[in-house]
């Protein structure tokens, strides 16, 4: 019997390292940073040098116009629009992806709400996160592959009427439609 069990115990040894591999979460180890922690970090990322592009958003209403920043790096995506204390009025950051996929956003260390636009391959918006709260690790996820993810000041899509639905556009991006 002892000859038995130490066979399926040594058996069971690579199935139980096997188990307790996995992939990384999304969560890191360390805890959100405060306001005061970021220090230098906070003004490196408002002194940003990320590229700027003009954004439209065509909704019911008309065109809307936007001047943001693009996340295209890996580096620029992870930091995306951590520490900033304020956007411009139609300021923000678009989150461009090379294929479409399931996209999931959260807030850590971001010290603003925003809306988080979630576009298609064709331009189209899917859903939008309004008004997210600041600092939060619930993650806010897209409801089908998108191509791109548009973030503006909390608030901002419904002041200008802008819905799921409604197309976006920006260079080397979907163009809307005529």
């Amino acid at each position: 019997m002892t000859k038995i069990s130490s066979c399926a115990f040594l058996c069971a040894l690579p199935v139980l390292a096997l188990l307790g591999c996995r992939a990384e979460t999304q969560l890191p180890a360390d805890p959100p940073a405060t306001v005061e922690e970021a220090g230098a970090e906070q003004q490196a990322d408002q002194q940003s040098t990320a590229e700027t592009i003009s954004v439209t958003v065509r909704t019911a209403a008309g065109d809307r116009l936007f001047d943001v920043e693009t996340a295209i790096t890996p580096e620029e995506q992870r930091r995306g629009l951590m520490f900033r204390e304020s956007l411009p009025e139609n300021g923000g950051m678009i989150f461009p992806f090379d294929f479409p996929r399931l996209a999931s956003f959260w807030m850590r260390n971001t010290l603003i709400p925003l809306d988080m636009i979630f576009i298609r391959s064709d331009g189209v918006i899917t859903n939008i996160a309004a008004e997210t709260v600041p600092y939060s690790l619930d993650s806010y996820y897209s409801t089908e592959p998108v191509i791109a993810v548009l973030e503006i000041d909390g608030g901002r899509s419904a002041e200008l009427g802008i819905a799921a639905g409604d197309h976006v556009s920006w260079p080397d991006g979907p163009a809307l439609p005529e």
